[in-house]
């Protein structure tokens, strides 16, 4: 069998299998809510979402002042930016973290709270 039959047929396999694999995985994180996070800031709000959320007096008073909202607080906990630099990350027992994101247009700072089994939001700078 030439070279050039045996590449098509190996190539014809392969992207049969790649639209399979691509088809299944894609099923498998749709259905169950499965999200594959690797990197630390991925990680760390993963792990605050995955906890009860508590607000301190100061989120509350932004919140009823609406200087804040929750689609804001959800923002930060979604698609923020952990700052590992500022955050106290070894701190016992909750560790600190500092969330940068965006809030009413303007760059914000979050302070979280870490806990074992609860989140506190603590301020919001901006």
């Amino acid at each position: 069998m030439p070279f050039l039959k045996r590449l098509g047929y190996y190539l014809l396999g392969l992207s049969v299998g790649l639209v399979f694999l691509t088809f299944f995985l894609k099923k498998k994180t749709d259905g169950t809510g499965a999200e594959f996070c690797y990197f630390p800031n991925c990680r760390t709000l993963k792990d605050i979402r995955s906890k009860s959320i508590s607000y301190s007096d100061a989120i509350n008073e932004l919140l009823i002042s609406q200087a804040l909202d929750s689609t804001d607080i959800a923002y930060f906990l979604n698609e923020g930016d952990v700052d590992f630099a500022k955050s106290d990350t070894k701190s016992k027992p909750c560790k600190v973290y500092f969330i940068e994101g965006m809030a009413k247009g303007k760059i914000a700072v979050l302070q979280v709270r870490n806990c074992t089994n609860k989140a506190i939001l603590e301020n919001v700078l901006f």
